[in-house]
């Protein structure tokens, strides 16, 4: 008897408890939503004039083989690029069609290349 009484109040509690969160999100503006609502306009207004210097800037290094997208270094060729991040790991997936040309994959972790080999395998077989 004693348990549907408690089940019962806290079933009848559940919507106030509700009505409060309510209460507090209206009372304060949903500041939250305000702030991803300002992140977002502001990687949109940067996103654009970034992407146009980062152009910019590419077509003004001299490059007579493969400029690498990521980091803007000049390579022989594509899997020559290096990761963009230091702390990175760059492992090549060779491709079965052309011997010289390969995947790169960069990793950050413990296993490093292990399972993206492991990857390789599991999809070749």
């Amino acid at each position: 008897m004693q348990f549907r009484n408690l089940a019962f109040l806290l079933v009848a509690c559940l919507p106030l408890a509700n009505a409060q969160f309510n209460f507090f999100d209206h009372m304060f503006g949903h500041p939250q939503q305000q702030q991803k609502q300002q992140q977002q306009q502001q990687q949109q207004q940067s996103g654009s004039s970034g992407d146009s210097q980062w152009m910019a800037y590419s077509e003004a290094l001299s490059c007579s083989q493969y400029l690498c997208p990521d980091t803007l270094s000049c390579v022989k060729r594509p899997a020559d690029c290096p990761c963009p991040n230091t702390e990175d790991t760059k492992c090549t997936v060779p491709d079965a069609l052309e011997i010289d040309a390969a995947t790169v994959v960069c990793v950050r972790g413990v296993e490093e290349c292990a399972l993206v080999e492991r990857l390789m395998r599991s999809y070749s077989a």
